[in-house]
C-alpha cells in the first residue's frame, strides 16, 4: 500500500443503499471506494484491481461473506477485511477470525468507529522504514522481522494476516516471556479472550510441526502465552 495515496477500498454488500452511506461517508474521510453488490462481483475486481482493505457484508445473496474470505485466503490474498454483520454473537465474531478475518463490525455501528478501525487496520499494515538492527527474531526454521510484521521460513515468505502478525510481534518481542493474553487482545475486540485463542491456534498451524503439541508457540495455563527461541 502507498501511505501517500488515497487508500483504495472495496465496500461488499448487496444493500444498495448501504453501499451508498458507505461510499459517501468514507470518501468525506479521504478514502477512494468502490462497491460491489455480491461476492462475484468483488471477485470480479480483485481481479484487476489493487485494493488497501475490503468491507464485506457477512449476510448476503449466493455466496456468503465467511466463505468470501475463506477462498480469499485459500488463494494466498491477504488483503485486509472488516466482516459487517447484524449477527454479532460471539460465535460469529469468532466464525469471522477463523475465516481470516482482520476485524469483525456488527449492525449497526457508528460511522466513526469504523473509520477508526479501518485506521488502526491500515497503519498495521501500511509498509514501515527499513528494518533496523536486531529487529528480527529467530526461532527454529523461521525467522521474523518484527518491524515488517514478515514471517519466512528460509527465503519462503510466511503469510500472516495483519492480527497474526501483530500477535506474533507482541510475543517476539517478549521472548521466553508469559504474555496475559488481555495484553495479546486487539483493543477494538473489547479483550476477548477466545479471539486471541484462535489467532494462537491459526499461527500454530503455521509454525509447528504439531500444532497440538507446540514447540515454540506454548499456553501457559491462567496466564497467557510464551514464544520460546530455543
Amino acid at each position: 500500500m502507498d501511505i501517500l495515496a488515497e487508500p483504495h477500498i472495496l465496500i461488499v454488500d448487496d444493500d444498495e443503499r448501504i453501499r451508498n452511506l458507505l461510499t459517501r461517508y468514507l470518501t468525506g474521510q479521504n478514502f477512494r471506494v468502490t462497491g460491489a453488490e455480491d461476492a462475484a462481483d468483488a471477485a470480479a475486481k480483485l481481479s484487476s484491481v489493487s485494493f488497501d482493505l475490503l468491507i464485506v457484508d457477512v449476510m448476503m445473496p449466493g455466496q456468503n461473506g465467511f466463505d468470501f474470505v475463506a477462498d480469499l485466503r485459500r488463494r494466498q490474498n491477504h488483503v485486509p477485511v472488516i466482516l459487517l454483520t447484524a449477527r454479532g454473537e460471539a460465535e460469529d465474531r469468532i466464525k469471522g477470525l477463523e475465516t481470516g478475518a482482520d476485524d469483525y463490525l456488527p449492525k449497526p455501528f457508528e460511522p466513526r468507529e469504523l473509520t477508526l478501525r479501518i485506521n488502526s487496520i491500515l497503519k498495521r499494515t501500511a509498509r514501515p522504514a527499513p528494518t533496523p538492527p536486531g529487529a528480527a527474531i529467530r526461532f527454529g526454521d523461521f525467522c521474523f522481522d518484527t518491524v515488517r510484521g514478515e514471517l519466512k521460513r528460509g527465503e519462503d515468505i510466511i503469510a500472516l494476516t495483519t492480527g497474526e502478525a501483530q500477535l506474533l510481534r507482541i510475543l517476539a518481542r517478549n521472548p521466553g516471556t508469559t504474555v496475559p493474553r488481555a495484553a495479546l487482545a486487539d483493543p477494538s475486540s473489547d479483550g476477548e479472550s477466545r479471539a486471541v485463542d484462535v489467532q494462537i491456534t491459526r499461527l500454530r498451524r503455521k509454525i509447528e510441526a504439531d500444532p497440538r503439541n507446540p514447540r515454540y508457540l506454548q499456553t501457559v495455563w491462567g496466564e497467557g502465552y510464551v514464544l520460546w527461541t530455543e
